[in-house]
């Protein structure tokens, strides 16, 4: 996609600026970024459902590694902390947008060109921000564990070895979760 090519574009031109300014012989950053940077970018374009805002925080994500004061991260935890990251830093973008309740010009244009009808299109994006909206309404834990299960597809017992903690508590955790947004989205959606 031509988005992800000129997200990394930005990001790898960034990279040495920052680096400079922390240390200039220090490559970990760089390294992690080849390594992860699509799958943060996925894990946060699937959450926020835009391109655009999952650059942002592809970005956000990693210079907040590269202004940590602590160790570098190791490389057996780096794709742990770096799916936590993308998924709570989209979720603080998601609350963010729900504050601001602005709307991008981009995205009415997008559409404009579609043959789907208008109220279909209306529907369907009033039916994602609700969800989304419901989503960065949740504990980060929770939104954390949905998304890993529903956003990603890994099973419980997968997520409970990446969140160390037990399957049990995940599936306590999904059943709540699972719970609340009926609740929250019953009157919203048919």
């Amino acid at each position: 996609m031509r988005g992800e090519d000129t997200t990394k574009e930005k990001a790898v031109h960034a990279i040495p600026q920052i680096r400079a300014a922390r240390d200039p012989d220090d490559d970990s950053v760089a390294a992690l970024f080849t390594q992860h940077h699509e799958r943060v970018f996925r894990i946060a374009r699937r959450i926020t459902g835009r391109s655009e805002d999952a650059e942002d925080v592809l970005q956000t994500v990693f210079l907040r590694i590269m202004r940590r004061e602590e160790p570098p991260l190791r490389a057996e935890d780096a794709g742990n902390y770096l799916h936590r990251a993308a998924t709570n830093a989209s979720l603080d973008l998601l609350r963010r947008r729900k504050a601001a309740r602005s709307e991008p010009i981009e995205d009415a244009e997008r559409f404009r060109d579609h043959q789907p009808s208008p109220e279909l299109l209306h529907e369907a994006a009033a039916i994602r921000d609700k969800v989304r909206a419901a989503l960065a309404a949740l504990s980060p834990r929770a939104a954390e564990i949905f998304v890993l299960r529903y956003f990603d597809g890994y099973g419980n017992r997968e997520i409970a070895r990446l969140l160390n903690t037990s399957w049990s508590t995940i599936a306590v955790t999904l059943h709540r979760t699972r719970a609340k947004l009926q609740k929250d989205l019953k009157g919203e959606l048919r």
